[in-house]
C-alpha cells in the first residue's frame, strides 16, 4: 500500500496543475497515471487559452461570451471564476516558461476564436497543449512530486452508506502495467480525478485511445452524479480519415469553409451572418452536416477548409503543425489546396458534478478538467476555454484537497432540497450491476468499514478477484467486439443530429453491450503489460458513460447548445433551465435535476436569443 496526503489520478493539464497546487499548499502529493504525463491527451490541444489580458478586454466580457456560448446553461459562479482567474493563471504559465507566440513588440499574441467578442485566445503556435504539458511537468519534477506513471487506476475506495452525500473516499486501487501487481493508494486528505474525456465512446473522435471515461465511470459507480452528459461537442474541423483535429486557430487566423459548389456557406446560406466561420462550434458543426445532407458536401462526406490566402509566411509562423497533419493523414498540402474537414466528437461538456472547488458530493473526492462538470461550459464549450478550465479548476481542486480554504462554494452537489426528481420518463435502461455480475464483481457488500485502511484493503481484494476472474476465464466475448458495437451505436444515433427513436435504439444497443459484457474475458493470460486487460476494463467504463450520455439526450426534449433534437427544435427556457443529473442507484441509473445558477457576483445573466 502506498500513502500520500493527496492522490491525483491523471497527469494531463488538470492533474499536473492540481498536483502543483496541492504541493504549494503543503501536502504530500502523488500523481497516478496510466500514461506518462507528457503523453496525456492535453498535448493534442492546438488552439489556445482564453484570458482577458489586453486593454479593452476584461473578465466580464469573457464571462458573458462564455455564458452565451453555454446557451445559458453555465453556472454563473463557475463562469465568473474561470474568467476572473484565467489572466493571472495564464501569466503564471508564462513565468514558468510557457513559450507563447508573441507580437513584434514582445507582447503575448492573442487571436480571435469562435464565439468571442474580443481576440483573447493566447497560443503557442498550433501546439499550445503540447507546450503546456511540458511546462507543467517541469514544475512537477522541480518540486519532487512523486509520479506513478503507467499505473492504471481501476476503482475508488469509498465507504458505502446508503446516501452518497454521507460517503467518504479514502484512496484508489491501481494496476501496475509493468509488474502486473494491484495495489492500493491511500489518500489521507483527498483524491482528485483528472482523467480526461470519454471520446472513445464514439468511433469518429479527435480524442486519443486513452480517453475512455475512467474517472466518470469510477465516480458514477461510487455514487457521485454525472451532470449534463447529453452535451457532447462535435468539433467542426476534424480530418475525415482519422478524426485528427484541425485547430480552430485556422479559422481564427482567417481560414474559410467552402462547400462543393465553392460557396462560403456560413454566410451565403445564413448559418451565421455576422461571425461566419467563427460562430460557436455547435453552430458550425450543424452547418457543415446540413451542407453534406443537402448534397453540397465534397464526396458526400465533408467540406473544405481553405487557408491558402493567408500566405506561406503567416501559415508557417502560426499554423505549421496543421500543414504536417493535413499532409501526413490526408495527403493534402495546405499551402496549395484546401483541406477536407468534417465534424468529429471532440469534448464532453458534462462530467462528474462538482462545485467551484472541485469537490463532489463524496467527502474527499474531487474532480477537475474534462472529466468534471463545474458547469462552466453548460450546453456548449467555446474554443479556447478548455485549457483555462484545466489550470483554473485544477489549481482550485488541488488547493482544496490539500486543505486550503477557498471560501464557501455557491454551487451545490449531490442530492439535496433544491433538486427535482424525474417522475415520468420512459427510460429503456438495463437492469443489473455496472460491470461484472459474476464472482469477482466490484460491488461492495453491505456495511460500512470504519477505518480508511480497511476500506482500501477491501477494495484492493475485490479488484484482485475481478482481475483473476477475467484472466483465468477460458472463453467468452472479447471486449473489442463490444466496444465496436457501442461506438457505432453512439456515432449513428447520438451524434450531431438526434431523434427520440435513434436515442432509444442506442440505449437498446448499450443494454445489449452491458449484457454481453457479463461474458467478457481477457484473451492475454499474462500479468505484465497486458493491454488486453486494461482495454477490457476501459470498455466497461465506456458502457457506463455512454448510457448516461444517451439517457441525458433522451430526457432533455429541447434544443440547447450542442444538443439538437429533431422533435424539439426550440430552446425551452421555461422547462429546461436546469442541469440533468444521473446517479447509479441500486443497480440502475436514476435521474434528477438541479436549477442552473444565472445569478453572478454583480449581475444576472438573462437568457437571450443566441445568434452569431
Amino acid at each position: 500500500m502506498y500513502e500520500h496526503d493527496v492522490i491525483v489520478v491523471g497527469a494531463g493539464g488538470a492533474g499536473l496543475r492540481a498536483a502543483v497546487a496541492a504541493d504549494e499548499a503543503g501536502a504530500d502529493v502523488a500523481l497516478v497515471s496510466k500514461l506518462h504525463p507528457v503523453r496525456s491527451h492535453t498535448g493534442a490541444a492546438e488552439g489556445g487559452i482564453n484570458a482577458a489580458l489586453q486593454e479593452g478586454d476584461d473578465w466580464e466580457l469573457h464571462a458573458y461570451d462564455t455564458m452565451k456560448g453555454s446557451d445559458y446553461l453555465g453556472d454563473a459562479p463557475a463562469v465568473e471564476t474561470l474568467a476572473k482567474d484565467a489572466p493571472e493563471d495564464t501569466i503564471r504559465l508564462e513565468h514558468w516558461g510557457m513559450p507563447f507566440s508573441r507580437e513584434e513588440d514582445g507582447r503575448v499574441s492573442q487571436r480571435p476564436f469562435g464565439g468571442l467578442s474580443y481576440p483573447r485566445t493566447t497560443y503557442a503556435g498550433a501546439e499550445t497543449g503540447h507546450h503546456l504539458l511540458h511546462v507543467m511537468y517541469e514544475q512537477v519534477v522541480k518540486r519532487g512530486i512523486q509520479v506513478y506513471d503507467e499505473w492504471y487506476v481501476m476503482d475508488l475506495a469509498t465507504t458505502d452508506e446508503d446516501d452518497p452525500n454521507d460517503r467518504e473516499c479514502h484512496g484508489v486501487v491501481a494496476y501496475d502495467v509493468q509488474s502486473g501487481k494491484i495495489e492500493g493508494f491511500k489518500a489521507n486528505q483527498g483524491v482528485v480525478l483528472a482523467t480526461g474525456g470519454p471520446g472513445q465512446a464514439f468511433d469518429h473522435t479527435t480524442n486519443a485511445v486513452s480517453c475512455t471515461g475512467d474517472g466518470h465511470a469510477m465516480a458514477y459507480r461510487a455514487g457521485a452524479p454525472l451532470e449534463d452528459m447529453e452535451f457532447i461537442q462535435f468539433h467542426p474541423t476534424s480530418l475525415p480519415s482519422t478524426g485528427v483535429l484541425i485547430s480552430e486557430g485556422v479559422r481564427g487566423e482567417g481560414g474559410i469553409l467552402y462547400n462543393n459548389e465553392g460557396e462560403r456557406f456560413m454566410f451565403e446560406h445564413g448559418y451565421a451572418n455576422n461571425s461566419g466561420e467563427l460562430a460557436s462550434r455547435d453552430v458550425v458543426a450543424r452547418a457543415e452536416l446540413t451542407e453534406v445532407n443537402e448534397g453540397r458536401g465534397v464526396n458526400d462526406e465533408y467540406v473544405h477548409l481553405d487557408m491558402r490566402h493567408l500566405g506561406e509566411e503567416r501559415i508557417l509562423d502560426r499554423l505549421e503543425n496543421i500543414l504536417h497533419l493535413a499532409e501526413d493523414f490526408e495527403g493534402v498540402d495546405g499551402l496549395i489546396e484546401p483541406m477536407p474537414v468534417k465534424p468529429g466528437q471532440h469534448y464532453a461538456m458534462g462530467g462528474i458534478e462538482t462545485d467551484e472547488n472541485g469537490q463532489t458530493c463524496i467527502d474527499g473526492l474531487y474532480a477537475a478538467g474534462e472529466c468534471a462538470c463545474v458547469s462552466v461550459h453548460g450546453g456548449n464549450r467555446l474554443g479556447g476555454n478548455a485549457l483555462p478550465e484545466l489550470i483554473v479548476f485544477g489549481k482550485r481542486a488541488g488547493y482544496h484537497a490539500a486543505g486550503k480554504d477557498l471560501g464557501e462554494p455557491q454551487i451545490k452537489t449531490g442530492y439535496g432540497d433544491d433538486v427535482e426528481d424525474e417522475t415520468d420518463a420512459d427510460l429503456p435502461v438495463a437492469p443489473g450491476a455496472s460491470g461484472l455480475d459474476q464472482s469477482g464483481g466490484v460491488a461492495a457488500d453491505g456495511g460500512v468499514t470504519a477505518d480508511a485502511e480497511g476500506i482500501l484493503e477491501r477494495t484492493v481484494e475485490q479488484t484482485r478477484e475481478q482481475i483473476d476472474y477475467l484472466i483465468e476465464k477460458d472463453d467468452g466475448v472479447q471486449h473489442a467486439e463490444i466496444r465496436a458495437k457501442l461506438q457505432k451505436a453512439m456515432t449513428d444515433y447520438v451524434n450531431v443530429f438526434r431523434t427520440e427513436e435513434g436515442i432509444k435504439k442506442a440505449l437498446k444497443i448499450i443494454r445489449e453491450c452491458r449484457e454481453e459484457y457479463q461474458d467478457v474475458y481477457v484473451d492475454d493470460p499474462s500479468r505484465t503489460f497486458n493491454t488486453d486487460l486494461q482495454q477490457t476494463i476501459e470498455t466497461r467504463n465506456l458502457i457506463d458513460v455512454a448510457e448516461t450520455i444517451a439517457l441525458g439526450a433522451l430526457v432533455r426534449n429541447e434544443f440547447r447548445g450542442a444538443h439538437w433534437r429533431q422533435e424539439n427544435q426550440i430552446r425551452d427556457d421555461e422547462n429546461w433551465l436546469k442541469h440533468t443529473l444521473i446517479s447509479w442507484d441500486d443497480g440502475e441509473p436514476s435521474i434528477f435535476y438541479r436549477p442552473v445558477i444565472l445569478e453572478g457576483e454583480d449581475k444576472t445573466y438573462e437568457p437571450k436569443v443566441r445568434s452569431y
